[in-house]
């Protein structure tokens, strides 16, 4: 017996030697996805960039790093995220199994009682003098198909790059938490910028709106002064709970994300207090397929298609598989384990051609080349939109710098222009509209000027998580 398993064995291996060969091309990531630079950029071969930089380095308020460090570790997305990892892991695991021969131990036991005047019972009668005959066999049974065609590679393949999938997946979703979490932060901040801008401009309004009565009472304006700067006084005035709720929502937003019930929100900085930084180490566009995950999780996506393709080929060809039973068989307990008396065993191996189902199968092939085609398209696409927003946040940051210098010129044009009102309607020479204008003109300027600022930060969060910074 032992001989006979050597033989087919080494049918085996010399079958699978002499017609085992790839059965599908497998496509590569096209390299014409990318372009040369981004646009906004200077022309550069410089390959840095921010992204990087670990977000605890880029990020240095220590609010938003104990915000994102709450996130990171109790984001209830990211621990979904962290469960599918582990779901493909298994996955992969049991993937490598494949060229294992699947071996099980059986024990079987049975009685048969042939009619007296069958052909079995007359026979059974006449050789052992009994009407029934007992059979019982123990032993193993084994079963392997040889991998001629890349089957089981492609099938581990294809777990593996689903297995690195679930882990570009999680960095990718971390990447958009803790840019939203700095947004949250800076917009937090903005908004406890603009209650104090509003709160100030309530208290000048009262001030302003003072100087107007005494006017009144000297007879030097009418009531339609007092009307008119009482109605400002009650637009500044509604600003603040408008703030206020603007203030509590947003705070709400972070515990989502920081996975924790709705609670305020630690601020120990200003938004006056925050330095716009300069970041200029964008890298090269092709760096986006190693540092953005969603990029690389487009392209693991094609390895898994590319194997998928694989598979459905290889079913296209005959399967050639061993089986094998080996163990003790005997129509008498008692002679049950007799050795070797009563030991048995039976080899096999054989080529299988698919006939009946081939069209089916050819089916699974043609889809499996299509979702090949469409992976190929989504990277193309996940490259288009990773450039165009990198492109998108290099504008905002140089635009929005612009518009700060002029805004920051304007807020102080208005301060001063305040001021020379203020002292010239208590002169006489301003009418009180003018000082309304330039009071209404200031404080939007301010809360302008507060936005701005907010969105300088922002722009500088959204190049960076556009690059692929966030995850390390």
């Amino acid at each position: 017996m032992k001989n006979h398993i050597t033989k087919i064995v080494t049918f085996a291996i010399l079958i699978t030697t002499l017609i085992s060969c790839k059965v599908s091309k497998d496509i590569e990531t096209p390299k014409d996805a990318f372009p040369e630079n981004f646009r906004n950029a200077s022309t550069s071969s410089d390959t840095t960039s921010i992204a990087d930089v670990e977000w605890k380095n880029f990020f240095t308020e220590k609010d938003i790093i104990k915000l994102i460090d709450s996130a990171v570790a109790r984001n209830n997305d990211l621990q979904i995220a962290e469960k599918n990892i582990e779901i493909a892991q298994y996955r992969f695991t049991q993937s490598k199994w494949g060229n294992v021969p699947q071996v099980n131990l059986f024990v079987n036991a049975s009685t048969s009682n042939p009619s007296d005047n069958s052909f079995t019972g007359l026979n059974l009668n006449q050789a052992i003098g009994a009407k029934h005959i007992d059979d019982y066999s123990a032993g193993a049974s084994l079963s392997w198909e040889a991998d001629i065609w890349g089957k089981i590679k492609n099938q581990k393949k294809g777990a593996y790059a689903g297995y690195l999938q679930s882990e570009e997946v999680k960095k990718a979703l971390q990447t958009n938490i803790v840019a939203n979490v700095s947004r949250g932060y800076y917009n937090l901040l903005m908004l406890d910028a603009q209650l104090d801008i509003a709160r100030q401009n309530l208290r000048l309004n009262d001030s302003t709106t003072n100087i107007i009565k005494l006017k009144y009472d000297a007879g030097q304006v009418t009531t339609l002064a007092i009307q008119q700067s009482e109605a400002q006084k009650l637009n500044s005035a509604q600003l603040i709970p408008l703030l206020e709720q603007n203030i509590a929502i947003q705070e709400n937003a972070l515990s989502v994300l920081t996975g924790s019930f709705p609670d305020s929100k630690e601020r120990t900085i200003r938004l006056s207090a925050i330095e716009v930084k300069n970041n200029n180490a964008i890298g090269i566009p092709s760096a986006l397929v190693s540092r953005r995950p969603d990029v690389k999780s487009a392209e693991l996506a094609l390895k898994v298609a590319n194997a998928n393709v694989g598979i459905t080929k290889a079913d296209l060809y005959p399967a050639l598989r061993i089986t094998a039973q080996g163990g003790v068989n005997s129509f008498e307990t008692s002679n049950w384990f007799n050795i070797p008396a009563s030991l048995f065993g039976t080899v096999a191996g054989g080529l299988t051609q698919p006939l009946l189902n081939n069209k089916r199968l050819k089916t699974q092939y043609n889809i499996a080349v299509a979702e090949r085609e469409k992976a190929v398209l989504a990277f193309r696409q996940s490259v288009l939109v990773a450039v165009s927003e990198v492109s998108d946040a290099l504008v905002k940051v140089e635009k929005l710098q612009q518009q700060e210098t002029f805004l920051k010129e304007k807020v102080k044009t208005l301060q001063q222009a305040i001021k020379n009102a203020n002292l010239l309607f208590k002169n006489g020479m301003a009418e009180y509209l003018e000082v309304l204008t330039a009071q209404a003109n200031l404080l939007q300027s301010e809360l302008e000027l507060a936005d701005i600022k907010r969105q300088q930060l922002t722009a500088n969060t959204d190049l960076y998580r556009a690059l692929g910074g966030g995850w390390k």
